[in-house]
Order: C-alpha cells, then sequence, then structure tokens
C-alpha cells in the first residue's frame, strides 16, 4: 500500500515531470493549510507577514488576501520600500534598523511612502542618521517602532538566552527612548516590536536529544513569563509619550503564546507557511511541509548510494547539521557525513538509494523558509498534480536585498 510520503513523491513528479531539475515548488493545498492553522492559532489577534520567509510576491499576496493576515514585515527598506511601489501592501514594518542612506532619502522623498512604512529603531544614533540624510523640515513625519529586547537575562545580567538585538531591555529604558523620540521633529513613534527568538526560533524537541529538550523547555517557561511582565510594562511606559497603533512580537514558533500576551496587538508569522525542516523540532505545532526543492540523480557511485547535481543549499546560522537540506523524498534517504551537501554533488543513501536510477528526482526541503528563494528564480504552484502557476521570486525578479 503507498504511503503518504509515496503519494506526495507521485504527485510532484508527475506535476513538475516536464521541468528539468534544479527547480522548487510549493504546494498550495499545504500552503493554505498552514496559513489558516496560524489563523486559528492566533485567537483572533492579526497575522504579520514576515516577508524574509517568504520571498515571493505571489506568496506574500496570496497570504494577505486571507482573513486574519494584515501588513507585512518586511527585512530591509529598499524591500519594504518595493512591496508599496508594488502594491503588495500599504503596511510595512522594516524588521530591522536601516543605515540604508539612499533609501533613507527616497522614503523622506514621498510623503505615500512615509504614510506606509515604519522604520525600526532601537538607538538615537539611527535616529541622527536619518536627519543627516533629510533634515526634519524638509520630510513629512517618519513612521517609528521601538525595538524592545525580548531576551532573558540572569543572573544580573550575566547569563543571556536569545539573540542579541536591541541595547533596550527594560521599560525604564524603553520609556526614556520613547520621550526622546517623541520630543524630536520628523519622528512619529507609532509601534512597539519584541522578538522572543529564544521561544519562538527555537524548537523545544530536538531529534534524539532529550537533556537539551528539557532545558530548552524550562529556559522557555521562565522567559516567557519574565517577558509576559517586562513587555507589558514597557508597553504602558512608552504609551506615557505616545499613542501606540501597534505592539508586536512572536514568530511561527510561539504565535499561540505570543497571542495570549495581553500587551501584545498583533503577531509575525512566516516561516510556517512553506514548514522547513526546522520546525520539525516544535512540540506545539509543526506546519506541513509546503515547499520543495528538486535535484536530479545524475550518477551511481555505488549499488547504495545515489549522487544528484548541486543541492548544498546552506542555511544561515550556526554551523550545524540542522542547517543542511533534509533529502525527503523518496523517504529513507539520508546524507553521507562525510560529504554533507555539495556546491556541485550531493550523494544520499538509505532504504531508498538502491532503487533511484540516473533521471530520478530526489526532493529536500530546505532548513529554513525563504532562503531557498534565494537559489531559485521560480516558484512552481502545485495543486494536485499539476502545475497551475508559475512565479518568480524576488530573485527571479532581480533583487536581492540582504
Amino acid at each position: 500500500m503507498a504511503t503518504d510520503s509515496d503519494i506526495l513523491r507521485n504527485r510532484l513528479d508527475r506535476a513538475t515531470a516536464h521541468l528539468d531539475p534544479p527547480y522548487a515548488v510549493v504546494d498550495l493545498p499545504a500552503l493554505d493549510a498552514n496559513a489558516a492553522a496560524l489563523t486559528a492559532r492566533a485567537g483572533g489577534k492579526p497575522l504579520r507577514v514576515a516577508s524574509k520567509s517568504v520571498r515571493a510576491r505571489a506568496m506574500i499576496s496570496r497570504t494577505l488576501d486571507r482573513p486574519g493576515w494584515r501588513g507585512v514585515m518586511a527585512f530591509t527598506l529598499p524591500e519594504a520600500i518595493w512591496l508599496v511601489r508594488a502594491g503588495v501592501t500599504d503596511d510595512a514594518l522594516v524588521a530591522y534598523p536601516t543605515a540604508d542612506r539612499a533609501a533613507l532619502a527616497e522614503l523622506a522623498a514621498e510623503p505615500a511612502l512615509a504614510a506606509a512604512v515604519t522604520l525600526m529603531v532601537d538607538d538615537t544614533g539611527q535616529l541622527d542618521l536619518v536627519d543627516a540624510v533629510c533634515a526634519p523640515t524638509r520630510r513629512p513625519d517618519l513612521r517609528v517602532c521601538l525595538d524592545l529586547d525580548a531576551s532573558w537575562r540572569l543572573v544580573r545580567g550575566r547569563l543571556h538566552v536569545g539573540v542579541r538585538r536591541s541595547p533596550v531591555h527594560s521599560a525604564r529604558a524603553a520609556g526614556r527612548l520613547a520621550a526622546t523620540i517623541a520630543a524630536r521633529p520628523g519622528f512619529r513613534l507609532v509601534g512597539l516590536m519584541s522578538y522572543e527568538a529564544q521561544i519562538a526560533g527555537l524548537g523545544d524537541a530536538p531529534p534524539r536529544q532529550a537533556v537539551l529538550a528539557t532545558a530548552i523547555r524550562l529556559a522557555q517557561r521562565g522567559s516567557y513569563r519574565e517577558l509576559l511582565a517586562r513587555r507589558g510594562a514597557a508597553v504602558t511606559a512608552v504609551r506615557e509619550h505616545a499613542e501606540l497603533e501597534f505592539v508586536n512580537g512572536g514568530g511561527t514558533g510561539s504565535v499561540a503564546a505570543t497571542s495570549a500576551d495581553p500587551a501584545v496587538t498583533e503577531v509575525t508569522a512566516g516561516s510556517g507557511l512553506y514548514g522547513p525542516t526546522l520546525f520539525d523540532a516544535y512540540r506545539a505545532w509543526r506546519p506541513t511541509p509546503a515547499a520543495f526543492f528538486a535535484c536530479a540523480v545524475v550518477r551511481r557511485p555505488n549499488p547504495t548510494v545515489a549522487t544528484v547535481l548541486g543541492g548544498g543549499w546552506i542555511a544561515s546560522g550556526p554551523a550545524a547539521d540542522s542547517r543542511l537540506p533534509r533529502p525527503w523524498l523518496p523517504a529513507g534517504l539520508k546524507l553521507v557525513g562525510t560529504e554533507g551537501a555539495g556546491e556541485v554533488q550531493t550523494p544520499v543513501t538509505g532504504a531508498s538509494a538502491a532503487g533511484l536510477r540516473v533521471g530520478d528526482r530526489v526532493w529536500f526541503r530546505h532548513a529554513k523558509a525563504g532562503e531557498l528563494c534565494e537559489r531559485v528564480n521560480e516558484l512552481h504552484l502545485v495543486e494536485g498534480d499539476s502545475v497551475v502557476a508559475t512565479v518568480p521570486t524576488y530573485r527571479g525578479e532581480g533583487h536581492a536585498f540582504l
């Protein structure tokens, strides 16, 4: 009897039989199911699309057309400007501070852009840079969002749990920066963001690592309790100086938990749409794999190994096995430890390798969602056993924002 993996492989093979690898596909029913599941987990709070985890305009627009999704979290200012000009959104929050002078000048020169894009700040130096590009008297007020550091600091700050982002950690520091922004002409503080990477971006069920899993879960519970109180206090402190339009938090891995925070008004998600392998290590919710790339078998070095052309599409982050693409279909394949995923060839072994012939496809899943799109110009959209559309990625439209 055919397994679910067999059915999926046969369906993808039939749909793309006319294509020559390498190429990437998105399984639309899986994508839409993931989008609906994320909406349900948000508990009525709107979801903002993390564009870096999607990197294809058509897929961002498809998601924004769904109930429960509103606005984009862009990863660079030029990207945010492009998405607004393209009509994808009129609400683009730039996730990270920018030092792009040309993009700042473009933003400051057009009131319509300035009304649609929100800059991220966590330091007065970022405000100074904006003023150096365009004086407050020569531009409309620019929308800004304050980035509150969401990491958990223990033992008087000597133990750091989370990523190193904003220097603004305490409610008092947030209030001070908010007062400074409110007093400066040319800026309007409209939002507060805090990304709890140690919860949203860290799987609590790493395979075959029970002790580590227990430690991660304990740390996440403690961090969540601490952040719940501190974020609420920070929002109160900031609202003494500004009328906030939104308080943003979370990511795919923490949608339900972040939505439960009464201080948060919206949650960001993106990776859960494609379902990359990093999210296989989460207990609370695992998205259905929706994005794949195919490589062709080109040689058989021995009866137990098949070698595909290319395949070394490595994800960012710490150099570890978790950042390698995973051979997914046919089921039972694995990488060779001494070679991993290579620049020009990737050998695979395992139970299914013996049955592969030259010309067959091996389907991989990327470790991180949007980074797959940096490797291909197009995404082939599959429904059933047909490609129903082909859409360009950012790369396919000539953009490499970061």
